[in-house]
C-alpha cells in the first residue's frame, strides 16, 4: 500500500469516528434550547396559610332548605380546586440544574408532575422519572436513580419553561420520593429533586 493510500484511509475512518462519535453523542444539543410553556394548574392554598376562612361557627344563619352548597361555599370551593401532594427543588447534578417540581391532585383525582422554571442542558435521551432512591448531592448522586425503581414519566419536552407530565393513577406515590431527570442513553441524573410533603 503505497503511503498516500495509508493517509487517505486514515483520514477516512478518523471522519467516520467522528461522525459516529457526533451520532451518540449529539453534542450540538447542549447549544440547542427548548422552551415549554404548560399551564401549571393553580392549588388551593392550604389550611394554616396564614389566611383565616370562614367556619360554621362564624358563618351568618340561614334559612331552613338552604342547600348544602350555599351553606359552605368554602369547603365547595376547596374541594373543587387541585390540590398540592408535594413539593422539592431541582440540585444539579451532571448538568447545572435549576426549578422547582410539584405534585397536583386534580378534583377529579389524576395526579400531574408540575416541573417549574425548569433551567438544565439540552441532552440526548432525557426522560422525566419518578424515583425511589433519595436524592444525594456531589457526583455520588449522578449515579442514585439508575439502581432504583422509578416510573418513566416520558421524554422531557423541553430543557427549560413549565411543564406537565401525567402520572398514571396505578403508581403508590408513597414509593417515589424524588424526580429525576435521567439520561437513558448514558446512565446519569442531570438533576433531581428531593419530595416533601
Amino acid at each position: 500500500m503505497t503511503r498516500r493510500r495509508l493517509t487517505m484511509l486514515v483520514v477516512l475512518v478518523g471522519v467516520l469516528a467522528v461522525a459516529a462519535a457526533g451520532l451518540v453523542f449529539k453534542p450540538w444539543l447542549l447549544f440547542v434550547d427548548s422552551r415549554v410553556n404548560d399551564t401549571i394548574p393553580q392549588v388551593a392554598q392550604p389550611l394554616g396559610s396564614g389566611e383565616a376562612r370562614p367556619g360554621p361557627a362564624s358563618a351568618a344563619p340561614l334559612q331552613p332548605g338552604t342547600p348544602d352548597a350555599l351553606r359552605r361555599p368554602e369547603t365547595a370551593t376547596a374541594e373543587a380546586q387541585p390540590r398540592q401532594l408535594s413539593a422539592g427543588t431541582f440540585i444539579s447534578h451532571e448538568h447545572p440544574t435549576t426549578g422547582g417540581v410539584r405534585i397536583i391532585e386534580q378534583p377529579d383525582g389524576s395526579r400531574l408532575l408540575a416541573i417549574t422554571g425548569l433551567d438544565t442542558t439540552t441532552g440526548p435521551d432525557i426522560h422525566v422519572w419518578l424515583s425511589a432512591a433519595d436524592v444525594v448531592e456531589g457526583r455520588d448522586g449522578w449515579y442514585t436513580a439508575g439502581g432504583a425503581d422509578f416510573v418513566d414519566l416520558g421524554p422531557i419536552k423541553g430543557n427549560q419553561g413549565d411543564q406537565l407530565y401525567n402520572i398514571p393513577p396505578d403508581v403508590d406515590l408513597s414509593r417515589y420520593v424524588a424526580v429525576d431527570l435521567w439520561c437513558v442513553q448514558f446512565g446519569v441524573s442531570f438533576g433531581a429533586a428531593q419530595l416533601l410533603s
